[in-house]
């Protein structure tokens, strides 16, 4: 194949989107006479899109040259962008603030261009990560008018989703939101090229993870991996979005394709050297691990991402409450409980914090963080905060001994883990209602909840939680007290101890509403007139 053929075959492959052909064809005819720019450019493109980090650095700074030596500033100024926007993006500061200043300097004194515009979204970006997000918007409005005034559906599209995620940060998640759809409509309608596409949703689904919205993100989700499949050398997703697909993935109980995601991500941002988000990637992995119930490699790997993820506690204290050291684990979530202040954070720390506190027998605790949680999904309305909150509220319930309340609240967090497809969240939720059946006596619909959930951790692999299972499929609901609960037995024998309801919530650390509902209850179970009958009874079958 001559040189001009390979040419004109990797220039044919770029517009038809087959990347690696691109690569190959333009990397031959390269090696027999030196490109041109704009060919350098295009083969630049392509390895990105292919995975191809290094590469695209060395092409894109050759292009940037050889318009230097023609004085061709603005194209120069174009590659300059790129090579710092990208760098920002993986993580290299220094040289992303480099190239980023030169492409300013090149463009000084020059008529207003459309490289402009470019420039403008790394300063954005930066106001928005850590400053302003009233000032970042403005600065993408500003680049969004270039992107108009220049008919470039590129930087028109990343100055959209900039707004959108700079109004979320605002406060104003539903306008945001509707800013990035729009963003995200430019993607998979073919408006946008691919290096910005993959961009684009990117930085999509992570504004979706931090509001919780994990219906769009599926949603988004979907609708890019059809635009994928028309290009199957594209490799789109890079760093954090791996952790977000990760996420995404576990919760839908995909926890294979979590664990190859979570890897790919480590892989990404550990080359060439590690970058910031390294840590959430390993706490990803070992989440997985947890889950599975390997909890050596769930240790080395949570200790490892503790370096550099604070996050990563969360997961030791869920570790060691799964190993069964309630101890450890509840000085651990504690801690984190009073640290953790970053909202999206703060959720995930309070739904571990009433289980584990809640397993300590500490109720009066839990029920603090069940409120709070309440108050965080009331903010946000997002499903699976609402599903977090319900559980917690509903657990908490159970542990007060009111196992109607409970089964409603819980049936609840149950309809909504089921709308977000979150099979191992439903089946965690089908056990709790199992025991609230079986306080109410239901011993048949307790069984059918625990099948239920059987089957599914048996399915996703959950050996812990099947194990704890088939414990409570094998368990009798009989009491030597008959009707009564643990906690209404440990009230009948402080009322026949003669204490008052203040002096019994002060002891048991639950509020004197509770112990009256506690003995309603009693009286109810037990056809009993009074607290000394109450007392008599206690008297009469060894509970005083």
């Amino acid at each position: 194949m001559t040189r001009t053929e390979a040419l004109d075959r990797g220039r044919d492959a770029l517009r038809r989107q087959m990347w690696g052909a691109a690569c190959a064809h333009l990397t031959a005819a390269d090696r027999e006479a030196p490109l041109d720019p704009e060919d350098l450019a295009g083969l630049a493109h392509a390895s990105r899109l292919l995975g191809k980090t290094e590469q695209c650095t060395e092409f894109l700074a050759r292009a940037h040259q050889i318009y230097l030596a023609q004085d061709r500033l603005q194209p120069a100024a174009r590659c300059g962008f790129w090579l710092g926007f990208l760098a920002m993006l993986d993580g290299d500061s220094s040289q992303a603030s480099g190239w980023l200043a030169r492409s300013a300097r090149l463009l000084e004194g020059q008529p207003e261009c459309v490289e402009m515009g470019y420039l403008l979204i790394p300063a954005a970006m930066r106001e928005a990560q850590s400053g302003d997000p009233d000032v970042a918007r403005e600065i993408f409005i500003r680049a969004a008018d270039f992107g108009g005034r220049f008919n470039d559906g590129d930087l028109t599209t990343m100055a959209l989703q900039g707004q959108g995620r700079s109004l979320i940060r605002s406060g104003e998640v539903a306008r945001g939101v509707s800013l990035l759809d729009e963003a995200m409509i430019a993607v998979t309608a073919g408006e946008v090229s691919p290096m910005v596409a993959g961009g684009v949703y990117c930085s999509v689904i992570d504004a979706c993870g931090e509001i919780f919205d994990l219906r769009r993100a599926r949603e988004w989700t979907l609708a890019l991996e059809k635009w994928c499949a028309s290009q199957p050398d594209t490799v789109p997703y890079r760093g954090h979005c791996l952790i977000r697909r990760a996420e995404l993935l576990q919760l839908q109980g995909a926890w294979s394709d979590a664990r190859e995601q979570a890897r790919l991500a480590h892989e990404c941002m550990s080359q060439p050297i590690p970058k910031p988000g390294v840590g959430a990637a390993l706490y990803q992995l070992a989440e997985l691990h947890r889950l599975r119930g390997e909890f050596a490699q769930a240790e080395g790997i949570y200790t490892q991402a503790a370096k550099s993820n604070r996050e990563s506690h969360l997961g030791l204290a869920r570790l060691r409450f799964a190993q069964g050291q309630l101890d450890t684990a509840a000085a651990a979530i504690r801690r984190l409980a009073a640290e953790t202040q970053k909202p999206g954070v703060r959720a995930h720390v309070l739904d571990a914090f009433v289980e584990i506190v809640l397993a300590a027998k500490d109720i009066s605790a839990a029920r603090a963080a069940a409120e709070e949680l309440s108050e965080i999904a009331n903010r946000n309305e997002a499903v699976f905060l609402r599903a977090l909150s319900s559980r917690a509220s509903g657990a908490v319930l159970l542990a007060e001994t009111d196992p109607r309340g409970a089964l409603l609240t819980l049936r609840q967090s149950w309809l909504h883990w089921c709308e977000l497809e979150a099979p191992y969240e439903a089946a965690r939720v089908r056990v709790l209602l199992a025991l609230a059946c079986r306080a109410l006596g239901d011993e048949d619909a307790a069984e059918v909840e625990l099948a239920a959930a059987h089957d599914a951790f048996e399915q996703l692999g959950a050996p812990v939680d099947l194990a704890r299972v088939k414990k409570l499929l094998a368990a009798k609901a009989t009491s030597s007290s008959g009707p009564l609960t643990t906690r209404e037995r440990e009230v009948l024998k402080l009322v026949a101890a003669g204490l008052t309801n203040r002096t019994i919530a002060q002891q048991l650390h639950i509020s004197e509403k509770t112990v009256a509902r506690h003995i309603s209850n009693i009286f109810t179970k037990l056809d009993l007139p009074s607290r000394a009958a109450a007392t008599a009874y206690a008297y009469q079958n060894d509970l005083a």
